[in-house]
């Protein structure tokens, strides 16, 4: 029974990594892989692991762009470099503190995820359990699932003879990061995806894909680990020994997936757009809808 149970623990482990980051709701995803493949735990635990799993996925962001996100170096070497030996813009006019440098970009590249990421906060601490108890339906996810996979083809349409206005994380504006935090605090509705949202209000506002994406990826850092850590504090951190292999084995699964499909999505979207990722949300929503209707005339 143990060996099964890891077996469903991978495979939940190997969705999670996949629609985390593909805008195609993870939320949408579980409740289908609920159905057919039930961990055998109680309903408290399961809440609680299929968030937290959610940190394997976040952990491959931070692994996969350090360089990026880690603002800090000793300010006694004279000159930063990149990986190719020229002078790394990351370190143009970082402050000094304690013998510590602190990159500008980087510092004020979180400030702005800081901003973005208020609006989803509040309205996460002030909904999360209404939304749990009754939003996470099979109609509310189908119907996201459905909205914003019209919503990914329209805009990319839309934008087919649309310059893009913002291409650089600089050219963000801090009232450019809190409205794209309003976009993600959509996602608080099961099905929407908080990369889907994030995207989908990104390329409404000219930001480019690539931007888009990678800027939803760093807004879903502070997020995930608020939202895990409250759902921990829920739980109350009583596990068996089978529950925490269950939900560590399960985060390692997500977070070795999540590194192949950020490789793959980010190498996607040089040369396409996100139109086949509203097909596929507009086919997953009406599966959905036919799945749970045969149910309820069945049962």
């Amino acid at each position: 029974m143990a060996f099964i149970e890891l077996l469903k623990v991978i495979f939940i482990g190997i969705i999670e990594g996949i629609t985390e980051w593909l805008p195609i709701s993870s939320t949408g995803h579980m409740l289908l892989v609920d159905q057919f493949l039930k961990l055998q735990a109680d309903a408290e635990f399961k809440e609680m692991f299929f968030v937290v799993i959610q940190l394997g996925a976040i952990i491959a962001v931070i692994y996969m762009y350090w360089t990026k996100l880690w603002p800090f170096r000793l300010a006694s070497r004279d000159v930063a470099v990149d990986a190719n030996g020229r002078p790394d813009p990351k370190w143009k006019n970082e402050y000094v503190i304690a013998g510590i440098g602190i990159s500008r970009p980087v510092f004020l590249m979180w400030v702005k995820v800081i901003v973005a990421t208020i609006p989803a906060g509040i309205l996460g601490l002030l909904l999360d359990d209404w939304m749990d108890k009754y939003a996470k339906t099979p109609a509310v996810i189908a119907v996201a699932l459905i909205v914003y996979g019209v919503l990914f083809i329209l805009v990319e349409n839309r934008n087919k003879k649309r310059p893009v206005k913002i291409k650089r994380l600089g050219q963000l504006t801090y009232l450019d990061a809190l409205k794209l935090g309003l976009f993600q605090s959509l996602a608080i509705v099961p099905g929407t995806s908080r990369s889907g949202a994030t995207i989908v209000g990104g390329l409404t506002m000219g930001v480019s894909r690539r931007l888009a994406t990678e800027f939803s990826f760093f807004m879903s850092i502070p997020i995930m680990f608020g939202w895990s850590l409250v759902k921990l504090i829920k739980y109350g951190f009583h596990y068996s020994a089978l529950e925490f292999f269950e939900l560590l084995f399960g985060m390692v699964v997500a977070f070795v997936v999540s590194v192949l499909v950020i490789k793959f999505l980010i190498g996607y979207i040089k040369k396409h757009d996100f139109k086949i990722f509203g097909y596929y949300r507009i086919a997953l929503g009406v599966l959905v809808i036919l799945i749970f209707t045969i149910k309820q005339i069945v049962m």
